[in-house]
């Protein structure tokens, strides 16, 4: 692995202030690398299935990077991001303190800064004719029944054509020829802009940055209103200003230190077929007719990286999870200070199962933080409140406070008929295969109340504790051998 911008840029020190330059993907490569979290596939694997199967079986472990992929010279890595600890590690903040550090950064965010043509590494290597995207990069097909290769871990940065301000998601992008994408818009700010463009007859200018630090990649999940650019998001992460590159063939400015960006634009009143495709609730969503991609430019470094996220798998999650997590803390801290802590479960693959830590003072209130949460966010299906000696993060610690605090006849909350996820499957019971898109993603929202009684008889709700159980220093305690075990076997044997 090339790691000269780990050398050029600033080397990767733990903590979220970064004054003379931002954190790379390359930095943060380096750094894994360095503490043993970086596996190397330094055999030829093929790009169809058999990259995503050895991705999905080191996730959470350690990232993995393929030198070989599929014939390419250019290496996909994946996984690089797939445990939260390694996430608040990035920031330089303690895990615990991982959703307020990024609160703060959506909250003051710090305007980017634009660098010249020559200096942004992203635009080392420039195509503008005879495009061909297989060729070019190693894009993989991931699951069993995906339609195709696809890019999964490209942040989409567009422009409101009324007002000009930045947008960035991610999309799932499928590879339909060689200069032709079909991508995925759901309702949100870049649906939005396409929607805008496409009624005045225009088609909307994008770019796909694949291979940005992993900072950068948490902000562009960031939940904001409209008209505010993740990647001044980005910039308050790394503590100072994102240095980004105009475009080639557009105006929108992209991460300058991105691996790749592919430049194109969305057509006007143009739809392709795109899908299935494995998504994040662990089932495939259906083959219909998206919107294209027309691809202007592609431009890269000199030696690039190719990212890739494996779909359903933690990387994947956890990018959804925490900005949600920081945002749904926020939101529901403004009506019920109380609440110290939140978690989207694994279980709940990050989006639709809440787990809510609360300090209750009055009978009611955990049943008010329940549909405040419904409030917060539509992809939000069951919310759990507990008490503050549970810990919302373990699903054992949830499944007790269910076990020993929850009665279904007067603790359960149930509202049918919301709007929920569109890629929930079990929404779409009983509705016919084109059902319209009002239709599209209504379901039923649980609330389960797993606190005590604000007021109980003593002891019947303390939780059993032996004192000294968290203090009690077994390294000085636990013998490094077996031997006076074996001495009192051999003295007491019968």
């Amino acid at each position: 692995m090339n790691t000269r911008d780990a050398a050029s840029h600033g080397t990767f020190h733990l903590t979220w202030a970064r004054p003379s330059a931002a954190l790379t993907l390359r930095d943060w490569l380096a750094h894994l690398a360095r503490t043993g979290r970086v596996a190397t596939i330094d055999k030829p694997v093929a790009l169809e299935h058999e990259l995503a199967a050895i991705a999905k079986r080191l996730d959470g472990t350690q990232a993995a990077f393929f030198t070989k992929p599929g014939g390419h010279d250019v290496p996909v890595v994946s996984g690089f991001m797939s445990r939260r600890a390694w996430i608040a590690e990035a920031m330089g903040v303690a895990e615990a303190d991982l959703l307020a550090r990024f609160r703060d950064a959506a909250d003051q965010p710090v305007p980017s800064k634009e660098i010249p043509r020559a200096e942004a590494a992203c635009q080392q290597v420039v195509h503008t004719s005879g495009i061909d995207l297989h060729k070019l990069l190693p894009i993989p097909t991931h699951s069993e029944h995906d339609n195709g290769p696809y890019i999964t871990a490209g942040l989409v940065i567009a422009r409101n054509p009324r007002t000009g301000v930045q947008n960035v998601s991610i999309n799932r992008i499928q590879v339909h020829g060689p200069d032709r994408m079909a991508i995925l818009l759901l309702p949100r700010h870049l649906y939005a802009f396409q929607k805008a463009a496409e009624e005045a007859g225009d088609a909307l200018d994008v770019a796909v940055a694949i291979g940005v630090d992993p900072l950068t990649m948490l902000a562009s999940q960031a939940i904001t209103p409209i008209d505010h650019d993740e990647l001044e998001i980005a910039g308050a992460l790394h503590g100072a200003p994102l240095p980004v590159a105009k475009c080639v063939t557009n105006d929108v400015h992209v991460p300058a230190f991105a691996e790749i960006v592919i430049e194109g634009r969305i057509l006007p009143n143009v739809r392709e077929p795109e899908g299935p495709f494995g998504e994040f609730p662990k089932y495939y969503s259906a083959k219909e007719a998206r919107e294209v991609i027309e691809v202007t430019a592609v431009t890269h470094r000199s030696d690039p990286i190719f990212h890739t996220i494996v779909p359903a798998e933690m990387e994947h999650l956890l990018l959804g999870a925490i900005p949600r997590e920081a945002t749904l803390l926020a939101h529901l801290q403004r009506s019920h200070p109380g609440v110290k802590d939140v978690h989207l479960s694994a279980g709940g693959v990050c989006r639709y199962h809440l787990w809510v830590q609360f300090d209750k003072k009055r009978e009611g209130e955990a049943k008010n933080v329940i549909l405040c949460a419904f409030g917060a966010h539509y992809d939000i299906k069951q919310v759990v409140v507990v008490d503050t000696d549970v810990d919302v993060h373990d699903p054992a610690e949830i499944e007790w406070a269910i076990a020993t605090r929850f009665q279904a006849d007067r603790d359960l909350v149930v509202i049918a008929g919301a709007q929920g996820s569109p890629l929930d499957p079990s929404t779409t019971v009983g509705q016919p295969e084109d059902a319209p898109p009002h239709l599209q993603g209504v379901s039923a929202k649980m609330g389960l109340d797993a606190t005590r009684p604000a007021v109980y008889p003593a002891h019947v709700f303390t939780r059993v504790y032996i004192p000294g159980q968290d203090t009690v220093d077994l390294d000085a305690l636990v013998a490094a051998d077996n031997r006076a075990f074996d001495a009192y076997l051999s003295r007491h044997h019968d």
